[in-house]
């Protein structure tokens, strides 16, 4: 079954970000938890982790794109 990732609010004021890395391509297997992503916002850099486990199966943002908070950017079968 696949699980869209979103890209999440992690502040109040929060209304987008630039996925600054990919730490897992596409193929990788991760488990829940695992950091698949690195988020820059206008105040923070954090990790994003992957809400379950199971196959990176589609990345849909480019690293450096600035996305809209609510954004799917990828998929976990």
């Amino acid at each position: 079954m696949a699980t869209e990732v979103i890209l999440p609010k992690f502040g109040l004021t929060m209304e987008e970000g630039i996925l600054s890395v990919w730490e897992k391509s596409v193929g990788d297997s991760v488990a829940e938890g695992d950091i698949i992503a690195i988020i820059e916002t206008e105040k923070i850099e954090t990790e994003l982790p992957a809400p379950v486990g199971g196959v990176l199966t589609r990345q849909l943002v480019a690293e450096g794109d600035t996305v809209p908070v609510g954004t799917v950017i990828a998929i976990i079968e």
